[in-house]
């Protein structure tokens, strides 16, 4: 696959997470999809798997913005580094690091490899007291 398919992938993949749109993310994901956030141990095989785990991140962090500081393309994979922010339950504003490897094959994304800080995300913003 060349430089400028993979790029088009990526970046379309990487709108769909921002936009909080599965739709768009599925629509370049192959059948056999795999999503390993290698930090949280979290591993989800098959675009159905997929797409209730992307559903349920949105969900559970409803306000979940993403920050993109590079992206890096080869003829297979491209690399984003990232800082994302949301709010947690209870009211604090988080932000934490991250890198994706996404995997591409037959013009479509097969596997995303996540290692960030979400483990320990930093405190922004503390929550408001009531």
């Amino acid at each position: 696959m060349d430089e400028s398919h993979v790029k088009r992938l990526v970046d379309g993949y990487r709108a769909g997470w921002f936009e909080q749109d599965v739709d768009a993310i599925m629509a370049i994901v192959s059948e056999d999809v795999v999503f390993h956030n290698v930090t949280a141990g979290e591993r989800v095989a098959g675009a159905a798997a997929f797409r209730e785990h992307v559903a349920g991140i949105h969900q559970r962090w409803p306000d979940l913005r993403f920050e993109e500081h590079a992206v890096y393309i080869s003829s297979g994979a491209g690399v984003a580094e990232w800082t994302a922010r949301a709010t947690a339950p209870d009211g604090r504003r988080l932000e934490w690091d991250g890198i994706d490897v996404i995997n591409c094959r037959d013009g479509l994304i097969v596997r995303n490899a996540v290692y960030s800080s979400g483990h320990a995300p930093r405190v922004v913003e503390a929550a408001a007291r009531g």
